[in-house]
């Protein structure tokens, strides 16, 4: 079908949510961008890391996603997922997440309010405007109609904000100290950035260094993940509508949803920050364009393969003011939410029934997790020294020093110490490692296991090991 993969809005709220826990809040000294050197080592590794959380969780959540897909399991429980289901679980993935946009756009609320005034004018009074745009045809040249605002809404908004804050900036009408309210909607705040990217670059996997795993980190993807499969099977019933195809069996429903999954594994391993998914924007287009070719999403990917080779773009969009994205933010997260809630209109909301698992699922998705970040230290069962962690890993540590260790836990015949020796071996985890200093040949010396006096003579060639 000619749909387009690409970064995910489900995706976002749980990654906001899973960056605002304490052990991911930002250090104090990170917050000023004006005094923080971007290219030092350690605020390098202050975003680097987060990024590898992120990277875990992504990869993680993407095989539960290719598990669902490709074993038939979303096909068989499609017969189970009803919009009561749906309609809290999408709009909780926004509704946590006020605060964060509330702080984005409080850092200049004029600025975030034009945003929200130019996003509201395209997308809900000037997405019945057609422009007229030149297109070439098989006989001559004519003009066709392009329901520009309507395809492009916050697109628009975000750059005419984005200009109108350059603006301000090169006419110092914007606060250039940095401590004054207001300064982080200057454009050039990040400008170091822009000139220290490079032209061309060529993203790998790995990239970040390692990709480390939480369990929390999984399970707040995992939500973003069930919201984008709902959404993608959506999508996909919309798509066949709009080119006209059948509607779509649940094979092929397993099949999309599995091949999503294989996406989002791809992307956290390159390092994206964010998964995949079937970008409704674009099945929307279909039925402005009429234009159903498989052909043009290729092509269109391919486009997008090329300009994310070039460094420069990328670092062009980090330049973008915090009160524009945060006015964004109010916008795009209240459609979440009311996208959530309107899946309720197949529902009898006359029934208690539903009344209550509505209202007792949106209470509790948000008292709960409220509770959760005003009371961390109420979860902790004890304290590392009161569980003996603390002295157990410096017993750990040390013996990994020794040469008793060496001779009493190396392989048979030697290997690991006297032969088999080779660094490719010294990667494996479960093989024994070299004491610092010593020959680590096993079995050079006795081992006795029961005590003695410290008086008593030590025997020639023994070592003593107390139990």
């Amino acid at each position: 079908m000619p749909i387009l993969q690409g970064g995910t809005f489900a995706f976002l709220a749980p990654s906001l949510a899973m960056l605002s826990l304490p052990t991911w809040k930002c250090p104090t000294w990170t917050l000023n961008a004006s005094l923080v050197n971007t290219s030092s080592p350690e605020f390098t590794e202050e975003w680097q890391k987060r990024i590898r959380e992120l990277q875990g969780a992504i990869m993680v959540a993407s095989c539960v996603q290719m598990l669902v897909g490709f074993s038939g399991l979303i096909g068989f429980l499609m017969r189970f997922i009803g919009p009561l289901t749906i309609a809290p679980t999408i709009s909780l993935v926004a509704l946590p997440l006020f605060d964060s946009a509330g702080n984005d756009a409080g850092i200049h609320w004029g600025i975030a309010a034009m945003t929200i005034f130019l996003i509201v004018l395209f997308s809900q009074y000037l997405k019945n405007i057609a422009v007229p745009v030149p297109v070439y045809g098989r006989e001559k040249c004519h003009t066709s109609k392009f329901y520009l605002f309507q395809v492009f809404p916050v697109l628009l908004a975000l750059c005419i904000s984005w200009l109108l804050c350059f603006v301000l900036t090169v006419t110092n009408a914007l606060p250039s100290a940095p401590a004054a309210y207001g300064y982080l909607a200057r454009t050039d705040t990040k400008g170091d950035v822009l000139s220290q990217a490079p032209w061309f670059r060529f993203p790998y996997p790995g990239q970040w260094g390692l990709p480390t795993i939480s369990l929390a980190g999984v399970f707040g993807i995992i939500a973003g993940v069930i919201s984008s499969m709902v959404e993608s099977v959506g999508d996909y019933y919309a798509c066949a509508r709009l080119v006209g195809a059948p509607p779509p069996p649940k094979h092929a429903i397993n099949r999309g949803i599995g091949i999503e999954g294989l996406g989002c594994l791809l992307a956290g391993a390159w390092g994206t920050g964010n998964g995949t998914t079937s970008y409704s924007e674009n099945v929307g287009a279909l039925g402005i364009t009429r234009v159903g070719s498989r052909m043009v999403i290729v092509a269109a990917g391919c486009v997008l393969l090329l300009m994310g080779v070039f460094g420069k773009i990328g670092a062009a969009f980090a330049t973008i003011p915090t009160p524009v994205i945060g006015g964004m933010f109010l916008v795009m997260f209240g459609v979440i939410t009311a996208v959530g809630i309107s899946n309720l209109q197949y529902v009898d909301m006359n029934s208690s029934r539903n009344l209550f698992i509505f209202g007792f699922s949106i209470y509790c998705g948000l008292a709960v997790p409220n509770w959760v970040n005003k009371n961390p230290e109420r979860l902790h069962t004890g304290s590392l020294e009161e569980r003996g962690l603390l002295a157990w890993n410096q017993i750990q540590e040390e013996s990994e020093e020794t040469t008793k260790v060496s001779e009493v836990y190396s392989l048979p015949w030697g290997m690991g110490t006297r032969f088999c020796t080779s660094s490719c071996t010294r990667c494996l985890p479960f093989w024994p490692r070299l004491a610092r200093g010593g020959t680590g040949e096993a079995g050079a010396s006795q081992l006795t296991l029961c005590s003695r006096d410290p008086s008593e003579e030590r025997p020639k060639g023994a070592t003593d090991t107390r139990m």
